[in-house]
């Protein structure tokens, strides 16, 4: 009998992720065999040295060990290098290799819109992989976050200036699945028709800070089509 083929996620409380539903459904349309995706909730990055590689492929990597991973990996990709966070892990020959996939979804995602400036809430790791994308794209971009630290916007200071960015993205956790009430707190009714608001959460279809940003006549995205985009980029290196 072959033996099977395991790819997985990394994340903590993991069970509501669209990663282990996405390829499953991939590998039964496509009749991909022995193979199998699974969830690896851990509570601390440190139990992932407990994980039997064995017979695993790669990984995908979410919140929040998106930055606490590289330490275990053997050889990181120039791309998440620079970006300072991984998702996606290759293992070849029983070696570790990290990538960054994020900002290939969020680029490809944009479908060539163009946008002068953009508004980033959030400094975590998939903040990281939207200014990446956003420096390679040419957008001028601000970083809104709670951390006092150099160049970071905090959430008090935000004023009609500011707020004057034709993208507004949120790369935070809040409002995801099931504390879909909670949302970013900004001066919302600085938003107007001029914005498109995005969100990477997923889980609900429109989170709170979407529904507000609607409310407020904006064009909104959620953070499915990017999910997708950086899934098959991530099943594109694992078959490189």
């Amino acid at each position: 009998m072959p033996t099977k083929k395991i790819y997985g996620l990394i994340g903590k409380n993991i069970e509501y992720s669209f990663s282990r539903n996405y390829f499953n459904n991939k590998f039964e349309k496509f009749r991909i065999r022995d193979t199998e995706y699974k969830n690896f909730d851990l509570s601390d990055i440190s139990e992932f040295e407990k994980i039997d590689l064995s017979n695993i492929v790669g990984f995908n990597v979410t919140i929040p060990y998106k930055e606490d991973i590289i330490t275990f990996i053997d050889k990181v990709s120039d791309d998440a290098l620079k970006i300072g966070a991984v998702n996606t892990i290759k293992i070849n020959k029983n070696k570790l290799i990290g990538f960054n996939t994020d900002h290939i979804g969020f680029s490809k995602s944009l479908n060539g819109k163009k946008f002068k400036k953009a508004l980033v809430f959030g400094s975590g790791g998939a903040s990281k992989a939207i200014k990446y994308s956003l420096n390679n794209l040419g957008i001028q971009f601000n970083i809104v976050s709670r951390k006092k630290a150099h160049g970071l916007i905090g959430y008090e200071n935000l004023d009609k200036e500011i707020m004057n960015s034709d993208l507004i993205i949120n790369t935070t956790p809040l409002g995801t699945f099931p504390n879909i009430e909670k949302k970013i707190n900004i001066p919302y009714h600085l938003i107007n028709k001029d914005h498109t608001c995005y969100d990477l959460v997923y889980n609900p279809n429109k989170s709170s800070f979407l529904s507000k940003c609607e409310t407020q006549g904006a064009s909104i995205k959620n953070g499915l089509e990017m999910l997708e985009l950086q899934a098959e980029a991530s099943w594109d290196i694992w078959n490189s």
